[in-house]
């Protein structure tokens, strides 16, 4: 039974080129992660979800910048982020690398703005696109994991949200 984060045409493409000897299957495989990017961007843009955005960095299709505003009812509510996402060549079988550009003040992101979530991790699935990804980590802002911060600073103070929003408003206003 294949896993559904598995290429299945990588064992093929892989092949076909060591026989040819050739790169064609790299290129093609780089084509239909193109493909799937673009798409993406037109699903992403069609669907109207509010406080989500992002779109490609100048002309290269593998390195979005995205945006994320705080949901309402949150310590994060008046709040926007903007985040890099990068996309490797086995994409979508292959998680992107996403982090905070915007300093983020979160028990689940470290200093560098490098998120703890699951789903870009051990729970990745090529079913996730940007817009699931956009709407998690939006969702994470108003819920985090805290048996598993990256900023235990972030994390002690989670637990009284007047102070934490003191504090995150405070150091990181926008």
């Amino acid at each position: 039974m294949a896993s559904q984060n598995m290429d299945p045409a990588a064992a093929t493409a892989s092949s076909t080129a060591a026989l040819k000897g050739s790169e064609s299957g790299g290129s093609a495989a780089r084509g239909s992660v193109s493909k799937r990017l673009q798409q993406e961007l037109m699903t992403l843009m069609m669907s109207g979800d509010k406080g989500i955005s992002a779109f490609p960095e100048s002309d290269n299709l593998f390195r979005w910048v995205g945006t994320i505003d705080g949901a309402q009812g949150t310590a994060y509510e008046g709040l926007r982020y903007r985040l890099s996402l990068d996309f490797p060549a086995g994409y979508p079988y292959q998680a992107p690398r996403v982090k905070f550009v915007t300093a983020c003040f979160h028990p689940n992101v470290d200093e560098q703005g490098f998120i703890c979530l699951d789903i870009l991790k051990d729970k990745w699935s090529a079913l996730y696109d940007v817009r699931s990804i956009l709407l998690s980590i939006q969702s994470l802002l108003g819920e985090p994991n805290i048996d598993s911060p990256l900023n235990a600073t972030a994390a002690e103070l989670w637990s009284d949200q007047d102070a934490f929003k003191a504090h995150l408003h405070a150091t990181f206003q926008q």
